[in-house]
């Protein structure tokens, strides 16, 4: 349950910034969207900073997602995963990937269900997330994997971003829709 109201459904202040998120959503606001309501400069920020992170990166679509879903298994960001899944499936993975992620330890074994990318794109994470410093083994792997900086700036950006995502999502108690 949300830790302070949501505005409402039909909030439309201010209306041109409303309407651009109504348009990218559908007609809708999301649950997301009207707790980042409360401040009109955070709503701006965000809708102008997360969509260039989730569209406009070269980085593989896959491993973003399937970096997304990991911050939010950790952090317990239901509302990430529930919006995220759907998408990291569209993007190649699968459900049992899915599945097998909510058991992270176990996860990173798995050299059947995931790739060595995918490896190591959980293990990034799950340093980044856990600890925030990322050992220079896992850092080498990962680089060596997407073997250039751009891609590995941007995986890193994503795991940041969504880390900011989810703990905005879990402080104030933000529900899937």
């Amino acid at each position: 349950m949300s830790r302070i109201p949501y505005q409402p459904s039909d909030f439309n202040d201010p209306k041109g910034l409303i309407d651009e998120i109504r348009e990218r959503r559908g007609g809708q606001l999301y649950n997301l969207d009207r707790m980042l309501l409360h401040s009109e400069a955070f709503t701006r920020g965000w809708h102008g900073f997360l969509p260039a992170v989730r569209g406009d990166l070269s980085v593989d679509k896959k491993l973003a997602e399937l970096a997304i879903c990991v911050v939010a298994v950790i952090n317990k960001a239901e509302y990430e995963f529930h919006h995220h899944a759907p998408v990291f499936i569209a993007c190649g993975g699968s459900e049992d990937q899915l599945h097998a992620i909510r058991s992270l330890d176990t996860a990173t074994k798995n050299t059947q269900l995931f790739s060595d990318a995918e490896i190591a794109t959980i293990h990034l994470t799950m340093e980044m997330t856990r600890s925030v410093e990322v050992s220079d083994d896992t850092f080498d792997a990962i680089k060596t994997i997407l073997g250039n900086e751009r891609e590995l700036v941007e995986l890193i950006g994503v795991i940041a971003a969504y880390n900011m995502v989810s703990r905005f999502l879990v402080a104030l108690g933000v529900e899937p829709e």
